[in-house]
């Protein structure tokens, strides 16, 4: 091992996680004093993807990318009867383990208390989580 990997990892270790327990709210989530409905974070890639929706209950949400501002707008109606539809469906089961090379998209889903990383999207997270991209093209303008 190099000298600056001796060095390094010890900086590495003091860092905190990166990762949010499935209860911890944002600070603007606490700030608004709204519950959580469903939360998306997309990242991964050789282009560094890094997207996230954020769903509360009353159907308003947060886009957030990494190549721009957030941005906060409310689902209509329908969206949000069409979100909650396939929520009631989804199954979250276990994570799974990183697979092997770089270029993989990491897709985390929380709900109901859970927060489970996935790179391959079993049946019942692909409504879920293509209702949650179609509102983050629709929704998220760059600035």
């Amino acid at each position: 091992m190099t000298l600056w990997r001796i060095a390094l990892l010890p900086l590495l270790l003091l860092l905190p996680s990166t990762s949010m327990p499935p209860a911890q709210a944002t600070a603007a989530d606490r700030a608004t004093g709204k519950r959580v409905l469903v939360e998306l974070r997309k990242e991964g890639g050789f282009a560094g993807l890094l997207d996230r929706v954020t769903v509360h209950a009353d159907g308003c949400a947060r886009f957030d990318r990494r190549r721009g501002r957030a941005m906060g707008a409310c689902l209509t109606a329908g969206e949000l009867r069409r979100l909650r539809t396939h929520l009631r469906a989804l199954r979250l089961g276990a994570p799974e383990p990183p697979p092997q090379g770089a270029d993989f998209i990491k897709y985390t889903l929380a709900y109901d208390g859970r927060r489970v990383s996935r790179y391959s999207l079993p049946p019942t997270w692909k409504p879920v989580v293509t209702d949650l991209e179609r509102a983050l093209e629709k929704y998220w303008k760059p600035r």
